[in-house]
């Protein structure tokens, strides 16, 4: 069986303890290779080899130029790998093989919007300034990066670090989650094709420690993360010992609202878009569906008719429109929210089970569940779910909505359907989230920020504010003409 190493410094190698870890078919099980467990010790080496490579290389001073067409190298070498990483990404995170498709897409999109940017940016001169002053304003590297990365979009995430992280000229140190490390991998192994200057780019394998040990560390001058709640605190607290710089994209509780006025078929397939991809494991998914009371009884038995024809199966089988979740641990999680919402009072519409019958003997599978008759105060109401569920409430106008809306920790994402565009505009305003999509749902490109209010995280990916989080900004002050002021002693 296959087996994986680390990269460390701009070589392949075993860990300092050798131990091994399976990586797992959520889909049947199935161990795909086997991948090497990092301790504390290569967590050093690896920080210590970035270390040396920013402090001493050439990377961080490269020209813009230089950079952006080392990040279309990468993008070209994904691009032309994409359908080997997208049945990796399939095998591994148990997503259709269409949405793993999408995935690299987006990727090779953000290498280069990167690169295109990256050309773009320059010094602005402060214009204010006296005839014989330059003064300059300067985009700078923040140093050695420590990237972690979740397991539900492992690549895709991954891409919306490093891109970034590399074109403002940092050295890094990735993390992958165990669960989901193999296109990780695989990126690793184009980007060291590519020719990145040793220790620019190191990848451990490992678990959460790792990243605890990454963010503690004083030689790491930014951690940025993405995953759960739990996690982001670990990281954060780990982080405050030399008050490094931290980005955060945490969970989700993301309202899914639809008006009584909406296109009633768009917003209803929507609704399930806006879930059910990659098994409803996505930090932005509407699983919070607040719909109007005019339309709450009808719109929520079309749904539930929609919901039970879903097909479930196998990322690469013909057909399959959902996949596993990835963990049995995880089944197990939605499952008891599930039930401690039936026990609450909610009712339960659709799903809720696991699937029997031929090609379910084996995996993490879990039916596509719609839960009706909840409240805001039921915990699967609050908590994120992750997984493929809809709960639904009723809410009677636009005030109440944002009160349902706006009632929970998180701030991440929501959706607002209606053919009212003052109305649209009116409540989107209100919405304590980083994003808000208007008759759409879950539409993410290179070129919009991306991140989240309250506990949904800090800081911004993608877009130019991607960059701005992987960067310092120096100012460069020059006295052509220097005089003595004679203030003093004279």
């Amino acid at each position: 069986m296959a087996t994986h190493q680390l990269f460390i410094d701009g070589q392949w190698r075993d860990p300092v303890e050798p131990r091994l870890r399976p990586v797992i078919n959520p889909a049947n099980e199935d161990v795909l290779v086997q991948v090497a467990v990092a301790a504390a010790a290569d967590a050093d080496l690896a920080i210590d080899a970035a270390r040396r490579a920013f402090d001493q290389g050439e990377w961080p001073w490269l020209g813009v130029c230089e950079r952006a067409a080392v990040l279309r190298r990468i993008a070209d070498a994904i691009e032309v790998d994409g359908e080997h990483l997208a049945r990796l990404e399939t095998l591994n995170a148990g997503k259709t093989l269409g949405e793993s498709q999408g995935d690299v897409a987006n990727v090779v999109a953000t290498f280069r919007f990167y690169a295109a940017l990256l050309e773009a940016e320059g010094g602005t001169v402060n214009t204010h300034a006296p005839a014989h002053v330059i003064s300059l304003n300067q985009r700078e590297p923040v140093g050695v990066c420590a990237l972690i990365a979740p397991w539900n979009y492992p690549l895709l995430q991954l891409a919306w670090k490093v891109a970034p992280a590399l074109a403002a000229g940092n050295t890094l140190v990735v993390k992958p989650s165990s669960l989901t490390p193999l296109t990780a991998l695989r990126l690793c192994e184009l980007i060291e094709q590519v020719g990145l200057p040793a220790g620019v780019f190191n990848l451990l394998t490992g678990p959460g420690e790792i990243g605890e040990r990454l963010a503690a560390s004083p030689d790491i001058d930014l951690v940025s993360l993405t995953g759960g709640a739990t996690a982001g605190g670990k990281v954060m607290r780990a982080a405050s010992g030399n008050f490094k710089r931290v980005a955060l994209e945490l969970g989700g509780k993301n309202p899914n609202i639809v008006f009584s006025d909406a296109d009633f078929e768009v917003a209803l397939d929507q609704a399930l878009n806006a879930v059910y991809f990659n098994a409803g494991q996505v930090c932005s998914a509407g699983s919070r569906l607040l719909v109007e009371a005019d339309i709450h009884d009808d719109f929520v038995q079309a749904l539930a008719e929609r919901v039970r024809r879903i097909r479930l199966g196998a990322g690469l089988a013909d057909g399959t429109q959902m996949g596993p979740v990835i963990s049995a641990s995880q089944r197990d999680q939605v499952l008891d929210m599930v039930n401690g919402a039936l026990e609450e009072g909610a009712q339960l519409l659709a799903g809720g089970q696991i699937p029997q019958g031929e090609g379910f003997e084996r995996g993490f599978w879990l039916e596509p569940t719609l839960l009706g008759n909840v409240r805001a105060s039921m915990r699967i109401a609050r908590e994120e779910i992750f997984g493929p569920v809809i709960t639904v409430e009723r809410f009677e106008g636009e005030t109440e909505a944002l009160q349902l809306a706006n009632g929970t920790p998180f701030g991440l994402a929501a959706g607002v359907w209606t053919r009212d565009l003052a109305k649209a505009h009116r409540v989107a305003r209100r919405l304590r989230a980083g994003t808000v999509w208007i008759n759409d749902y879950n539409a993410a490109f290179p070129q919009a920020p991306w991140g989240g209010y309250k506990s949904s995280g800090i800081g911004r990916e993608l877009s130019r504010a991607g960059l701005e989080e992987f960067s310092e900004i120096k100012h460069l002050y020059l006295n052509t003409s220097p005089a003595a002021l004679n203030w003093f002693g004279v």
